[in-house]
């Protein structure tokens, strides 16, 4: 999960960058950047740390340029280089930028190929970069001097071949504009908006609508599975779908968790889908009889507010916020080790003692992955004087890896993989442990676009949308991840 964002049109796309990022701040905080293209001449900034970091006062003066991408940055293998910050660059052919949220999952081999066959040098361990040198490999063999639409959208259609896993990217093509793409399956999400200034029409890419909206574009749609849309500099945009099969199968867990509410992903409401999760949550509830004594619901700040809500209003039981958050401290799913994640819960969270005190709890949030938050967040309650604790979770068991760019890597770091709902209970330390049923989320999201006929659920059901994850591969993952955390900084 990373936040990508791209502009044409306007004077200082870099300061409508930065506003984006900002913004889009919640799917990264490893590392930010900035890349604008001034006539063919390309300005760039990236380093470690928040959009704010990165960009301190006045630096946005020297990013010069009318179209410009950018990059918020979590890391699915726990690094933090430094190197690994995007936007990627590459001076051949014609100097090409990009971004990429998701992750490839067969890097790996094409790697190999790259500098076996394409004779190219990769300077990381990022798929994005690998992303971004298949890219321009594919522009040199299918452009000519001066590139057209057809020629890039060739390249886009090789790449799809070449390329497996999920990736929606943004590339910036010194002198041509800027490029838009999405993998075959629509697996991370992409939007393009519109809105009209004094110099023209701007065209607006961004992980998430809400970008959108603050900024003042108009939604236009999301980008189709396997389309590519090309602006050039004066705004002119044209589109192709350029891959032979598509099918559209957007993240469930976008929903769940990693959205914000307020943006809207394949004409789905976030904040909608949450609601209806609470609902769905309570039904479940209401027919196993457990909780049946809960005096209040309180929601795990912030992502679980609205499921929350809409189960306490179902069950007719007090709806209270009983956890103070820290602003000022990340999201802890993202963070890439254990034990600052546990630190960061405890900083990150206070519990109000008047709510938990003598009462019986249902604590409710998204989702529970490595179960160490819960856990935390179980003693929290109970330290403040809470009689009992159920705890409610409106997504199903994680139960498998993620390979498509969501820190679930590995089997045995996922809580719910093995384990009965009575041994999960046992290890958060709650009274009783309810999970939301996969129907029910599929159609607590579903019930905003009918139209959809699948997701890409495999955190939940091992079912791999792309058809080349084995078993082998994940073991590859689980062993490379071992690896990476062992010699990541404490």
């Amino acid at each position: 999960m990373c936040g990508i964002v791209g502009i044409v049109g306007g004077e200082d796309a870099a300061f409508v960058l930065h506003e984006a990022l900002n913004i889009l701040q919640h799917r990264g905080q490893d590392a930010a950047g900035i890349l604008t293209d001034e006539d063919g001449h390309f300005h760039l900034r990236r380093g470690n740390g928040l959009v704010r970091d990165v960009f301190p006062g006045g630096s946005l003066q020297a990013l010069r340029g009318r179209v410009g991408l950018g990059h918020v940055r979590y890391p699915t293998a726990g690094t933090a280089d430094a190197a690994e910050a995007q936007p990627f660059y590459t001076n051949a052919p014609y100097g090409l930028g990009l971004v990429h949220n998701g992750n490839l999952t067969n890097a790996a081999a094409l790697r190999t190929l790259l500098f076996r066959e394409d004779r190219r040098h990769l300077n990381t361990l990022s798929d994005s970069e690998v992303l971004l040198n298949v890219l321009a490999h594919e522009l040199q063999v299918h452009g000519g001097m001066k590139l057209t639409a057809a020629e890039i959208f060739a390249a886009v259609a090789t790449l799809h071949r070449r390329c497996a896993g999920a990736y929606s990217a943004l590339a910036l093509i010194a002198g041509t504009g800027l490029l838009a793409f999405r993998d075959p399956f629509g697996i991370r999400p992409l939007v393009w908006g519109v809105r009209e200034n004094v110099g023209g029409r701007q065209h607006l890419f961004a992980s998430e609508s809400v970008a959108l909206d603050v900024l003042g574009f108009r939604l236009v749609r999301d980008l189709a599975p396997g389309e590519a849309v090309l602006v050039s500099p004066d705004g002119t945009a044209e589109t192709e779908i350029c891959a032979l099969a598509t099918q559209r199968t957007p993240c469930l867990f976008e929903y769940v968790y990693l959205a914000r509410p307020d943006s809207i992903i394949e004409g789905i409401s976030v904040h909608k889908a949450r609601l209806r999760m609470g609902e769905r949550l309570a039904e479940k509830i209401l027919r196993l009889g457990v909780a049946h004594d809960t005096d209040v619901v309180i929601p795990i700040p912030d992502t679980s507010r609205m499921s929350a809500l809409q189960l306490a209003n179902r069950l007719g039981v007090k709806y209270r916020e009983g956890f103070i958050k820290n602003r000022y401290v990340g999201r802890t799913f993202i963070m890439p080790e254990a034990e600052e994640r546990r630190r960061s819960v405890r900083r990150k969270l206070n519990p109000i003692g008047l709510e938990f005190q003598g009462k019986n709890v249902l604590l409710v949030d998204d989702s529970i992955v490595r179960g160490t938050t819960s856990r935390e967040i179980v003693e929290m309650a109970r330290r403040a004087g809470a009689r009992r604790v159920y705890f409610a979770s409106a997504a199903p068991p994680v139960c498998y890896p993620n390979v498509y760019g969501i820190d679930m890597p590995a089997s045995d770091e996922l809580i719910a993989a093995g384990r009965s709902l009575e041994e999960v209970a046992r290890f958060i330390g709650a009274d009783a442990l309810i999970y939301q049923d996969l129907a029910d989320l599929v159609e607590a999201v579903r019930a905003g676009n009918p139209a959809l006929e699948r997701f890409e659920d495999s955190c939940f059901t091992g079912r791999y949308v792309t058809g080349d994850v084995t078993p082998e591969y994940l073991g590859a993952l689980a062993r490379n991840r071992r690896g990476s955390l062992a010699g990541a900084p404490g």
